[in-house]
């Protein structure tokens, strides 16, 4: 009990230090200050810098994924990419700090994921994409490139988080309410589902 609390901790506040100050900038000094820890706990729980990094940003993938793991062909389409696009929302909103320190890995050339990008989530993606290919193979939607798909809903769903500032100020607002998430949420459902030949749920 008392690891697991002091590893919420440390990556709680070193998803904070990270999304502030970059890689280079962070230091476990100013992560464990942040924890309430000493930085010798930082270091004993999570080895390095660098593995506690990483670790953040596995994490962030495994949280905007989970929900994809389990489906098989014998699903609903409409209902997994529904829920799937909900999901994605509803974490890049509930932890936009993560969606952030994600795409500035991935816009510095991903220097820190370049083996889990192309083994363990390359892996990932061609599993989800053959079910997708499946469903369009039985009628169910549109022969869309499945990864492409994966891709487009990833980036549109990340981008009311990485992009904050400039959502915000084309449209006025302080912040995003609980309702314009619900209303982008529906919009985008709406629009990718459509662009695969889907019926959504409710139609």
């Amino acid at each position: 009990m008392i690891r697991q609390h002091n590893e919420q901790a440390i990556l709680a506040a070193a998803e904070r230090v990270f999304a502030l100050y970059g890689y280079r900038g962070a230091s476990l000094q100013a992560i464990a200050d942040r924890a309430g820890l000493p930085k010798s706990n930082v270091l004993y729980y999570m080895g390095s810098k660098r593995g506690l990094y990483v670790r953040l940003l596995e994490r962030m993938m495994e949280r905007w994924n989970a929900l994809l793991d389990d489906i098989s062909v014998e699903d609903d389409p409409a209902e997994v990419l529904e829920a799937f696009i909900r999901s994605k929302m509803q974490l890049s909103r509930r932890h936009p700090e993560g969606s952030r320190l994600f795409a500035a890995e991935i816009l510095g050339g991903a220097p820190f994921l370049q083996e889990y990008l192309s083994g363990e989530l390359r892996d990932w993606v061609q599993s989800r994409a053959a079910v997708f290919r499946e469903w369009a193979e039985r009628g169910l939607m549109d022969p869309v490139d499945p990864i492409l798909l994966i891709f487009l809903i990833w980036s549109s769903t990340q981008h009311y988080a990485d992009f904050e500032a400039q959502v915000l100020g084309i449209t006025g607002r302080d912040e995003l309410s609980d309702s314009d998430v619900e209303e982008i949420t529906a919009f985008l459902t709406r629009v990718i589902l459509k662009g695969c030949g889907i019926r959504p749920r409710h139609a």
